[in-house]
């Protein structure tokens, strides 16, 4: 009679971080997919993303001992966008402007206030990266994720009122940056 492999002690340290992923995995990946379903024009990239997320989580040691998961795996996922913008950025940098007329033909907007968005959100993304990584991902995930307070608070385990403190600061910050913008 054949006795049961022994299990080694890396085995089960791997059988217990691949447990912790798969949990967050269930967790996080919808909402993580409607993170980043608000955030990208491709609605196709948005499975990849969320794999980055998780394939960046995989890569720890021991994913269990994250103290913050939600917060922790949605500043991972701003990360991935930040880094998404920097490689699409990359490979435009080397394509003709033509691709800017392109996109505004399929628009149902006037080609002026298509560009006085773009122009607009690039001010705000500009403003933002100014701020310190906590206050930003405060505003982010307030007022563009529409999170309540209470839930932002939580997810960064501060006190609500920090995180209003955050929020005001940020407000100030993005109002002054975009006090000189007029459109058109």
């Amino acid at each position: 009679m054949k006795s049961a492999p022994k299990i080694s002690e890396r085995d089960l340290e791997a059988g217990s971080r691949d447990s912790a992923l798969t949990r967050l995995v269930r967790t996080y990946e919808r909402a993580l997919g409607g993170f980043f379903a608000r955030r990208v024009q491709r609605k196709s990239d948005v499975p990849d993303l969320v794999q980055e997320v998780f394939l960046r989580l995989s890569r720890m040691n021991d994913p269990d001992t994250i103290e913050k998961p939600e917060h922790f795996l949605f500043v991972t996922a701003a990360n991935v966008l930040k880094d998404q913008a920097r490689r699409e950025g990359a490979l435009r940098r080397g394509a003709p402007d033509d691709d800017v007329g392109l996109a505004l033909q399929s628009s149902d907007f006037p080609p002026d206030r298509v560009l006085e968005s773009k122009e607009a959100a690039t001010l705000l993304a500009a403003a933002l990266g100014e701020l310190p990584e906590r206050t930003r991902d405060i505003f982010v995930l307030r007022m563009l994720e529409g999170m309540k307070m209470a839930d932002v608070a939580r997810a960064f385990s501060i006190s609500t009122r920090a995180a209003e403190k955050h929020q005001a600061k940020a407000l100030a910050w993005v109002t002054q940056a975009l006090k000189d913008w007029h459109p058109g």
